[in-house]
């Protein structure tokens, strides 16, 4: 056994530790799994060489600025993703053509749906 003083937000604490073999580690009982969440937005492959444009956290669609066909430059707003309320602009990673739009105004979407691609 190591004691070790540990200090957490201007607070110190005296903490004992053991170390122990890998064979003396027990795994625990499996818990049940949770149920996967519906999926809120459609996600569509992207097209092949197109870039894809993902949800970089959960939130709502507040605005879609751009449709299937519309060309768009570098920093383009392509649509306003509302997280904890704030409105995150999702712009454009490079210039392009819209190939596909995959949510729609007031969609719930979780981190990593596919909202558009650009080819």
């Amino acid at each position: 056994m190591k004691k070790y003083n540990v200090t957490v937000n201007g607070t110190s604490y005296e903490i004992t530790l053991e170390a122990v073999d890998a064979a003396d580690i027990k795994a625990p009982a499996p818990a049940a799994a949770p149920a996967a969440p519906a999926p809120t937005a459609p996600a569509a492959a992207p097209a092949s060489g197109g870039e894809s444009i993902s949800a970089p956290m959960p939130g709502n669609i507040l605005s879609v600025n751009v449709q299937n066909g519309a060309s768009v430059k570098k920093g383009d707003v392509l649509m306003i993703l509302e997280a904890m309320k704030m409105e995150n602009e999702i712009v454009a990673p490079v210039d392009g053509k819209v190939v596909s739009v995959n949510v729609t105004k007031g969609s719930a979407v979780d981190t990593g749906a596919v909202l558009c691609v650009i080819a």
